[in-house]
């Protein structure tokens, strides 16, 4: 004999199956309006054969569908243990929460308790919640975890473990310590999150004061891209070529390909690249326009030059000096690969190195870098050889 509330809930499927949707999508809303950054959120509701199996084992005490509260469920996976909190009080000032059937679990502290639990939030949909009033009456539950806790989450569920009476005890101090380090690993995961986050606030004076002590790298590039000299010399090369300078590119990853290409050709510090940049303006101006005619096929399509051109540029020029530095690495650096084979592209820098060279001569090219206040022992750059040793493909 089927349950009444199995054929209720098989009654009402659609309607949970449309709060599902609604949850999550007014869930994700709220994060994102908040500016919140966080992995996902997802939502299911329960399988008819979940439902059978826990309505089965505590008989009598679910009186009507409505005291199931988990039949709808969104899950909010954040990249960060202390975003957990955020989004939990984000729903409380957002909605009703049921606290009876609602809990807290990251704040039970007991020092032997097992698992590493997140928050459960039961919601009761009003009239007034934006986007689910359609709903007013009906609950859903939002579990709110950290990427680390949704995945002793998931383990401990494949595992078939409740709680720490179900666990064998040869086996219950080989999970309370995963469950420290899954703790600690998420509050070292945090501390680095506050360290970039605060590398990235304190560059720019840090740039301004000291930039020999400030290290090339994906966030200082990105801080450059927008100044003096890397912008007057991108500037100076697009006018030259008579196009614009795109300074809105999409290209996230652009920075870090140039900080790359600045390591391999033996700059690593911001003071450094600055230094070099202003010493060698002409010489750059003068090679990126003799070179980029002859690979359009490379930049035309984008409209006009990109940001970090002039950086690119000065790299190739410390290539053609140095014999030590493999030609097919900095094309591969620059991703620069698909449009034209590694061998033109290598022809094409030593034919503009040769032509830039008998225009101005020998003496116009960048020269070996000076020891200078460093970042660190990378900076003091060997010397290359003379500038007789020609770009050439292996």
């Amino acid at each position: 004999m089927s349950d009444p509330l199995l054929t209720a809930f098989d009654a009402q499927l659609p309607t949970y199956e449309a709060l599902r949707d609604a949850a999550v999508a007014h869930t994700a809303s709220l994060i994102t309006e908040a500016g919140l950054n966080i992995h996902h959120v997802t939502g299911r509701v329960k399988k008819r054969a979940s439902l059978g199996d826990k309505l089965r084992r505590k008989p009598g005490r679910y009186g009507a569908l409505a005291d199931v509260t988990d039949l709808v469920a969104a899950r909010v996976i954040t990249y960060f243990e202390s975003d957990v909190g955020l989004v939990a009080r984000l729903l409380e000032e957002h909605h009703t929460i049921d606290w009876d059937n609602s809990m807290d679990k990251s704040k039970m502290h007991d020092p032997d308790r097992f698992g590493y639990l997140g928050v459960h939030y039961v919601v009761e949909v009003t009239p007034q919640t934006p986007g689910l009033a359609a709903f007013a009456g009906l609950k859903f539950e939002v579990q709110i975890r950290s990427i680390l806790q949704h995945a002793w989450a998931e383990i401990e569920h494949d595992l078939g473990y409740k709680n720490r009476e179900a666990i064998p005890r040869e086996v219950q101090r080989r999970f309370y310590r995963l469950a420290g380090l899954l703790e600690m690993a998420d509050e070292e995961f945090m501390a680095l999150h506050r360290l970039s986050r605060d590398y990235a606030a304190t560059l720019p004076q840090r740039v301004a004061e000291a930039p020999d002590s400030v290290f090339i790298d994906a966030a200082s590039m990105t801080h450059l891209l927008g100044l003096p000299p890397v912008r007057d010399l991108d500037e100076a090369v697009a006018q030259a070529l008579q196009v614009p300078l795109l300074t809105g590119w999409p290209d996230p990853e652009r920075p870090q390909r140039l900080a790359q290409l600045l390591h391999y050709v033996g700059v690593h510090s911001v003071g450094a690249l600055h230094k070099e940049l202003r010493r060698h303006h002409a010489e750059v101006v003068c090679f990126a326009s003799t070179l980029l005619p002859t690979l359009r096929e490379t930049w035309t399509p984008a409209g006009g030059a990109r940001p970090g051109t002039s950086v690119v540029h000065y790299g190739l020029l410390r290539a053609c000096v140095n014999p030590a530095l493999n030609p097919h690495e900095i094309v591969n650096l620059l991703d620069l690969r698909g449009v034209l084979s590694s061998e033109h592209l290598v022809k094409a820098v030593q034919n503009a190195y040769e032509c830039a060279v008998a225009s101005r001569g020998p003496e116009a090219a960048p020269q070996p870098l000076q020891p200078a206040v460093s970042a660190g022992p990378e900076d003091e750059t060997p010397t290359p050889p003379a500038l007789e040793r020609r770009l050439t493909s292996d």
